[in-house]
């Protein structure tokens, strides 16, 4: 049966999350209880396509099974949370509807090498934590600059009108050779300054997301590009429909990681 219920549920925004440590599948902060009450102010979707900063590949595929596995792609971290499971279905027929939006361009149906990755269920583990809602992936062709990601997800628009929650999962400020554990709580001045920077350009004109990425608080930000990417999409969305993102939550963590999380109704 398929998921696409055009009309039935009504729009359903699409939205961004800092996702930040894969311990927030487990632990309960600020953080992680926003995105609990986000899910719970939002509509129910149908099913979930979900842009991970860690499926950052040469390559445009979506996850086309019908059981998607769950990826441990981490290491050094507590033996609970390699054991915990996001056993949600998959949709061969939402990601056969993302083909289709994205035609002309050519996307690879992905039924057994890829599945669900941290980026993606640490975040739905708080959000949806049944785990009984179809999600499917969309990978993040890292041969596309942001512009061209934001495209992708000007043509992905449409899925808000059928139910389908459009979930990109990053972090606007994601260094990690910079993490400083003394400042649980706060960022270093420039990690503030670039989110800042990007809050300021999301909610006033997120067509205009790409000129973000010059200078040195960019380059210190973000010294390689899959964390922002997914905000990209976002981005796209809000531009397509003509407007504006809101903030969900903002903060940082560890100096050099920001939880920035946004909305586009």
């Amino acid at each position: 049966m398929s998921v696409i219920t055009q009309g039935a549920i009504g729009r359903i925004p699409a939205v961004f999350i800092g996702h930040g440590s894969p311990m927030n599948t487990l632990e309960s902060n600020r953080f992680t209880q926003s995105w609990h009450d986000l899910a719970g102010s939002m509509a129910r979707p149908s099913a979930i396509l979900a842009i991970s900063a860690h499926w950052y590949v040469p390559a445009l595929a979506v996850t086309a099974m019908s059981s998607p596995r769950t990826i441990h792609d981490f290491s050094g971290f507590p033996a609970e949370l390699f054991a915990y499971e996001y056993p949600a279905p998959g949709s061969p027929d939402l990601a056969e509807r993302v083909v289709d939006l994205l035609g002309p361009r050519e996307v690879h149906r992905d039924e057994s090498a890829w599945g669900l990755d941290h980026g993606t269920w640490s975040v739905l583990a708080q959000m949806y934590p049944d785990a009984d809602i179809p999600v499917v992936q969309l990978s993040l062709d890292s041969r596309l600059d942001a512009r061209e990601q934001m495209s992708i997800g000007a043509a992905l628009s449409p899925l808000r009108d059928e139910g389908v929650l459009v979930l990109g999962s990053g972090n606007v400020v994601h260094h990690l050779g910079a993490l400083d554990w003394s400042m649980p709580d706060k960022g270093f001045d420039w990690a503030d300054r670039f989110d800042a920077f990007v809050r300021s350009v999301m909610t006033t004109d997120p067509a205009s997301l790409p000129t973000v990425m010059s200078g040195s608080d960019w380059q210190r930000s973000a010294p390689t590009p899959e964390h922002f990417m997914p905000l990209a999409p976002i981005a796209g969305i809000a531009a397509a429909t003509g407007v504006t993102a809101e903030v969900v939550i903002e903060g940082a963590t560890m100096g050099s990681l920001t939880m920035t999380s946004y909305i586009v109704y």
